[in-house]
């Protein structure tokens, strides 16, 4: 036997001999290879199932919440004026947000990990403020400025802060003000809050901090091209309210 003969026998020995490790180490690790592969499947498998079962549930809140918005926005008709047959009414406000408030609150419960459930429980913390129902309201407004959908939790916010303004709870109300000037928002913008807050102060006398914060909104309150924006001129006219007066007169 010459002495390529031998090495090409060699070679062949070695590739056996791997490709015996080969099969000896998959049917070693079989088990283990099924194993990993069937819970692959089953991760996917969640999280597939998980997906679709919250995009079911977000169509099914915005169903109920587009249902509770008809009712919030029902026409106030008393007894006096004629309404169309079958046009559905309400006598007054007051039992509109009662009516309104009882379907959010269910949109909330049922739905509350959505979009939708979330804000729902906004606009039935406002409902319920519209009734007069202050303690309640508070809590739905909480539950709304916890969420971490960035705009509900303004507009929580905001609201919040306006329910402990009409409650002479100012310094609460000025702390939530304080922190919505520094969001970015855009269901409530900066500028919104700073007015609020401006506001606010006037109420309460303090009429140097509440121009001190319209000056700075004057003058920040602009476009690319340098005009004012509607924040801008609130705050002019509130500083000069005799020239805001002048064109009308």
């Amino acid at each position: 036997m010459d002495n390529a003969t031998k090495r090409d026998l060699k070679k062949q020995d070695k590739f056996q001999e791997l490709t015996g490790e080969s099969i000896h180490w998959a049917e070693k690790h079989r088990q283990q290879t099924i194993i990993g592969a069937v819970a692959l499947v089953v991760v996917v498998a969640a999280l597939v199932g998980g997906y679709s079962l919250y995009e079911h549930r977000t169509a099914a809140a915005e169903t109920a919440f587009g249902a509770a918005m008809q009712t919030y926005q029902t026409p106030l008709v008393n007894n006096s004026q004629p309404t169309p047959p079958g046009m559905k009414t309400f006598p007054d406000a007051n039992a509109r947000a009662a009516a309104s408030q009882a379907q959010f609150a269910q949109v909330a419960d049922q739905y509350g990990m959505t979009k939708p459930g979330k804000l729902a429980a906004y606009f039935s913390g406002l409902t319920l403020a519209e009734e007069g129902k202050n303690g309640p309201a508070e809590e739905e407004l909480k539950k709304a400025a916890s969420s971490w959908e960035s705009g509900v939790s303004a507009l929580g916010k905001m609201a919040l802060a306006q329910l402990y303004q009409q409650t002479n709870r100012d310094s609460d109300a000025i702390a939530i003000y304080d922190e919505l000037s520094k969001s970015t928002a855009v269901t409530v913008p900066a500028g919104e809050a700073q007015l609020q807050l401006a506001a606010l102060y006037e109420s309460e006398g303090k009429t140097e901090q509440a121009r001190k914060i319209y000056a700075e909104l004057k003058d920040k309150d602009k476009d690319s091209k340098g005009k004012p924006g509607p924040v801008s001129q609130i705050a002019s006219e509130k500083l000069n309210p005799q020239a805001a007066q002048a064109p009308g007169q």
